[in-house]
């Protein structure tokens, strides 16, 4: 019942820019983050937000760079992506908990839902 479904990847130039959608159903969610991983690499937090979007993180990959915003009416987050470079090619995951008081900056453990994952490749 509970769903996260990621679109928007896709191969882009570097320079270039994309848009990932995280389109949930099921339930919704005090806090949603973004995750990328690239093969043998370890995931990694990009962004998260809380639901009323009252506090949002950016880790150093995607400061300046990526921007997290989410329309609850459609319980959908978005994650505009600018200035890509080869090196952010990897698969992009969305995740999301219902847990209460969590840590903006928390990892993959605090998440309970995930999304089957997207793949951005950027091109040199």
């Amino acid at each position: 019942q509970v769903q996260l479904v990621e679109s928007g990847g896709g191969l882009v130039q570097a320079g270039g820019s994309l848009t990932l959608s995280c389109a949930a159903s099921g339930r919704t969610f005090s806090q949603t983050g973004w995750f990328r991983q690239a093969p043998g690499k370890e995931r990694a937090l990009l962004v998260a937000i809380t639901w009323s979007a009252s506090t949002v993180y950016y880790g150093d990959t995607a400061k300046g760079r990526f921007t997290v915003s989410k329309d609850n009416t459609k319980n959908t987050v978005y994650l505009q992506m600018n200035s890509l470079q080869p090196e952010d090619t990897a698969v992009y995951y969305c995740a999301a908990t219902s847990r209460l008081g969590s840590d903006i900056r928390s990892g993959p453990g605090n998440y309970d839902y995930w999304g089957q994952g997207t793949q951005v490749t950027v091109s040199s």
